[in-house]
């Protein structure tokens, strides 16, 4: 896909309700709360776009990734510098003896991502499952921990000291809120902790993603192109934030996944590994040619839906209906 506009989008909201393949993709561990990820795939003449916003979200918030998947299937992205992205292991809030089974997933990956702060486990645990990541990567292995905002600033200040020794790369989000992101910089630097701060939520779900840069709250964001509305207002962000940038994804299929790698090829410096390897947690994809890590890296390529797969995990009407009006409802949203 070029950057050429062909068209604005679609004439109306039941030309996107019409063509809307929704699949239900089973899931190889439980991440995110969820055991299976329902996503609603659009069809253009760019090619394929995904809107798979999580079900907690309104349509305000839905109104964005909606956005995201109309400029994929219908307006394109901007060209590529690079022809592949390198990309990091995820490993969810498993038990630390579970941890190198995950680890398998990630052909060549030196850069793994650990989930922490799951509630319901305790601090020790999520020790437990960064030392065994540390021990079965290598000491030469990049390591980021996701709080997802999960602790207050004074757990963040005492995990990040605790965890500190094993060598982190950042951490992402560890607080909630951006002015917490903010002190606890501050409170890392005079206790001599040695942890980079990444913001996500911070950036993804804000009303204003620069308040980020202005507090100096982090020194690296995260960002997902379907919730920020899209490859090119995710690159504009970046460009106003002035701070490396990440690219993640949301638990996506291979369709998703296509526009997290347009963003991550388009950005001028790609200084980390990125956050777009989340096809290994997915046990089915919607394609017979998924992206899937190999080597370390994702390949900058288009991604084409198999109609076989797309009929075999088709979601049960009622779910198809349920999504056909978060569509309308979403496009009604829409600035």
């Amino acid at each position: 896909m070029s950057g050429t506009r062909t068209q604005p989008g679609p004439d109306s909201v039941e030309e996107l309700v019409d063509g809307l393949r929704v699949v239900t993709l089973p899931l190889n561990t439980r991440f995110r709360g969820v055991e299976e990820r329902e996503v609603a795939l659009v069809h253009g003449p760019c090619g394929w776009g995904e809107f798979a916003p999580f079900v907690e979200y309104g349509p305000a918030e839905a109104a964005r990734w909606l956005d995201a998947a109309i400029e994929a299937a219908w307006t394109g992205w901007p060209d590529p510098v690079r022809t592949e992205v390198p990309v990091n292991a995820t490993v969810p809030a498993v038990p630390a003896e579970r941890v190198a089974q995950v680890l398998a997933r990630y052909d060549g990956c030196t850069t793994a991502k650990v989930k922490v702060a799951e509630r319901g486990q305790t601090e020790q645990d999520d020790i437990d499952r960064v030392a065994a990541v540390r021990d079965l990567m290598g000491p030469d292995a990049r390591i980021r921990v996701d709080a997802n905002g999960g602790w207050s600033l004074t757990q963040a200040a005492d995990m990040l000291a605790r965890l500190a020794p094993f060598g982190l790369e950042y951490a992402e989000q560890p607080c909630a809120d951006v002015r917490d992101l903010a002190h606890l910089r501050v409170d890392l630097a005079h206790n001599g902790v040695d942890v980079p701060v990444a913001a996500d939520e911070s950036i993804r779900k804000a009303e204003d993603p620069m308040q980020v840069a202005r507090l100096r709250a982090a020194d690296v964001i995260v960002v997902k192109v379907a919730p920020l509305g899209g490859v090119t207002a995710a690159l504009r962000i970046v460009d106003e934030c002035g701070l490396p940038a990440v690219v993640s994804s949301a638990i996506d299929s291979s369709v998703g996944l296509r526009a997290g790698v347009a963003l991550a090829a388009a950005l001028p410096s790609l200084e980390h590994a990125c956050g777009l390897g989340t096809g290994a947690l997915l046990a089915a994809d919607v394609t017979t040619d998924p992206l899937l890590p190999a080597g370390g890296v994702l390949p900058v390529r288009d991604v084409e839906p198999t109609e076989d797969l797309l009929a075999r995990h088709a979601s049960p009407a009622p779910r198809q209906q349920w999504w056909r009006e978060r569509v309308r409802a979403a496009w009604a949203a829409r600035d």
